[in-house]
């Protein structure tokens, strides 16, 4: 009989039936592992999609055409000039293309009656940003409010620090990419709830209140975010538009897959001046983010491999154990006729039954904890809130990693359990029919 052998797997599924207590404590051990593999990595998909819809709503497109001018060697602006015509061309040249807003782009301190903080703006045209609608959750206030040329919109956070409501009246104070000092005047419109880190130092306020901040005119913007109709397709999309903006004379930057506000240093450093493009994906805006989730993805996977090392080694050890208490057992099928070879089938097969049982079942049990992890929505401490970008947990457990899992540990124990049933298979059938004990 080989392991494809009926009889082999009803003899080794009827040995299991028959070794209850062993055959539950390991398949409960091993459904643990499952269920924590499943978990972790539906906590890690979970942080990588808040990140994408977080990060692609506040701080970046699918692809972006950014830039910096220079108006001497040494002094930098993120802006980006006559972006309507290089709209027009960006819209032409992308099929792909879903929508494309223009965003602009500063840093100024925010001053209250009781308190100030430096933070980031974006200034945006709360009618052309379908996606901002979506992700953004008021506490109070409404967006519509941002149509207001001083209307601001505060994360909870934010406005906990500055002791300010809906209502209530801020000051920005900036210095303008001319070099100069100028303040703005603005009303907080709405407070959002807190997005991680990404709501940590983000403000948004109307477009044209902060073409007045920065005085720049109406064909100065600070990125074109271009949003595809798949995201897969970034990539390949951003690779284009630096071919297709070069050839049409735009002198571009160096790709750098970092956020914009990391390039600063680099390109004040650099001695050319006037206009130069950047593009980039999401991906490099976020760089300074997705670290949190490798760092996290990385230790979830050490912690599950020592789980799965820890089982395995139990499983030998069961197994071995097993297999001297079943020496007479094992001799009295070796007198009747069985093979070695089909003494170590047998073992194998148990081993892998052991493992597909335990697997699938924690398999199950992981999506159904992660399920119940999502309808609980479990309110995260605050130091969490800032790596996982989000308020509550989120599990987004996938096929690919429920199959991974199924199939890495069932495979492991089954590899494990080849020296104890090779040892077994090795057996002499009269040494092991008269052992005792």
């Amino acid at each position: 009989m080989n392991v494809f052998s009926p009889m082999v797997w009803l003899l080794a599924f009827r040995s299991l039936l028959q070794h209850r207590l062993f055959t539950s404590v390991l398949a409960a051990a091993i459904a643990f592992v499952t269920a924590s593999l499943v978990a972790v990595t539906g906590i890690s998909n979970g942080m990588r999609q808040t990140l994408l819809v977080s990060a692609t709503t506040m701080m970046s497109g699918h692809v972006n055409v950014a830039g910096f001018y220079k108006s001497s060697a040494s002094s930098s602006a993120p802006v980006v000039t006559g972006y309507k015509q290089l709209r027009e061309l960006v819209t032409q040249e992308l099929p792909e293309l879903d929508y494309m807003v223009q965003r602009g782009r500063g840093w100024a301190k925010l001053i209250s009656d009781t308190g100030s903080i430096q933070v980031g703006i974006g200034g945006i045209d709360i009618e052309r940003e379908p996606g901002f609608r979506k992700v953004v959750i008021l506490k109070d206030g409404t967006l519509d409010g941002l149509r207001q040329p001083d209307g601001v919109l505060l994360f909870e956070e934010q406005a906990n620090k500055l002791g300010v409501k809906v209502g209530d009246r801020l000051t920005y104070v900036a210095s303008t990419f001319k070099g100069t000092n100028n303040t703005l005047d603005v009303t907080v419109v709405a407070i959002a709830t807190n997005i991680g880190m990404l709501s940590s130092w983000n403000t948004f306020i109307n477009d044209q209140g902060l073409r007045r901040l920065y005085q720049l005119n109406d064909e100065t913007t600070g990125a074109l975010q271009v949003y595809l109709k798949d995201i897969t397709q970034v990539n390949a999309v951003a690779e284009r538009l630096r071919k297709v903006l070069g050839a049409r004379g735009y002198e571009l930057l160096d790709a750098n897959p970092v956020a914009f506000w990391q390039k600063f240093d680099a390109v004040n450093r650099e001695s050319w001046t006037g206009q130069k493009l950047d593009i980039t994906t999401w991906e490099d805006e976020t760089s300074f983010v997705k670290w949190f989730i490798t760092l996290f993805t990385l230790l979830a996977s050490l912690v599950t491999f020592l789980l799965v090392v820890v089982i395995g080694v139990g499983i030998m050890n069961v197994m071995w154990i097993t297999i001297r208490e079943r020496t007479r057992e094992i001799g009295t099928l070796r007198a009747v006729g069985m093979q070695r070879s089909s003494v170590l089938s047998m073992f194998v097969t148990e081993g892998f039954l052991l493992g597909l049982i335990g697997t699938v079942a924690g398999g199950i049990l992981g999506l159904v904890l992660s399920a119940l992890l999502n309808s609980a929505q479990l309110v995260l401490p605050r130091g969490l809130q800032f790596i996982f970008l989000s308020e509550k947990l989120v599990v987004t457990p996938s096929a690919g990693w429920f199959v991974f899992a199924i199939v890495f540990i069932t495979t492991t124990i089954t590899l494990v359990s080849l020296v104890p049933s090779w040892l077994a298979a090795r057996m002499k059938p009269v040494t092991a029919m008269s052992h005792v004990g």
